[in-house]
């Protein structure tokens, strides 16, 4: 048989993981600090290794604490979710979302519609920004979902999937072929400066900068119109339009992950049914793209 991980016991490893010490995680669990200690021994012998150093100042994540804590966040994360949403009939309540513009279509439309359908009560606000400022936003807890790419530096995060950026030309007018490259970036972005042009760099492409906007919509237009290529993610890569790859001389820009995180403070039914709803859209998304690859 393989390996049992009881979802009790993983609350509470993450609620010790999170607080650094027994007592702050019993506390927040509801337990006393033997029986939190009793289960994380529980925990141990079933992975069969030492999940904390103990100390005198409190406990620390071992190696292997550290590999189990990002998949434990999300187990537990779904099992509140799952008994939230089992739970309630008809939400109501505010949900604050903050994504990027590019899944405004792709995602926010056919999540917005499944759960309309499901909780017509619930207030929902959209702001569609830069990841940067949608996970500074949760982790102040203006939004209570935040979804954003990540290309270095990863979080702890759920990802939703993986969505690389790509340079994109139109099928129609061929900017691609002109030398300098004509290119669109995003305004003020160091990632167009550490990414999107060092690709190019890289390859020994010359390039001149036609276009800058501080959208995904701006890109598009620029590709579309025949003006420029431009770096978007290749699940947005708009029609009349295609990726040029390493046959064209290119290659991708970055590994982007899409990831969400939930402010930990809204823990209501109505963020967990609409943070499920918005995992359901990539999800129908991902599986959209794999088929389209096949």
């Amino acid at each position: 048989m393989g390996l049992h991980l009881d979802g009790d016991l993983l609350r509470t490893f993450v609620a010790v993981a999170e607080s650094g010490n027994f007592t702050h995680a019993a506390a927040r669990v509801g337990r006393t600090q033997s029986a939190i200690s009793m289960q994380i021994k529980r925990l141990e012998d079933s992975v069969g290794e030492a999940l904390f150093a103990r100390g005198a100042r409190g406990v620390s994540l071992t190696a292997k604490g550290g590999q189990l804590l990002a998949n434990a966040r999300r187990i537990v994360a779904l099992l509140d979710e799952t008994a939230a949403l089992l739970d309630s009939n008809a939400l109501d309540g505010h949900v604050r979302i903050g994504i990027p513009e590019e899944y405004g279509q792709s995602i926010i439309a056919r999540a917005l519609y499944a759960f309309s359908k499901r909780h017509p009560n619930v207030e929902i606000t959209v702001s569609f920004g830069k990841s940067a400022d949608n996970l500074a936003r949760v982790k102040t807890r203006e939004l209570d979902i935040a979804v954003f790419f990540e290309w270095q530096d990863f979080s702890e995060g759920e990802i939703l999937m993986t969505d690389p950026t790509v340079w994109v030309t139109s099928e129609q007018h061929f900017p691609h072929e002109q030398t300098p490259l004509p290119i669109a970036l995003y305004g003020g972005s160091g990632w167009c400066r550490d990414f999107a042009l060092k690709s190019l760099e890289n390859r020994g492409i010359d390039y001149r900068i036609a276009y800058a906007s501080d959208t995904s919509g701006g890109l598009k237009l620029a590709v579309t119109s025949g003006l420029a290529v431009a770096p978007i993610s290749r699940s947005n890569i708009p029609a009349g339009c295609r990726e040029l790859t390493a046959a064209d001389g290119f290659g991708d820009i970055d590994t982007s992950h899409v990831v969400l995180h939930r402010n930990p403070s809204a823990r209501g039914a109505a963020v967990a049914g609409m943070a499920e709803a918005i995992r359901e859209a990539f999800a129908a998304l991902s599986f959209g793209q794999i088929a389209l690859v096949a």
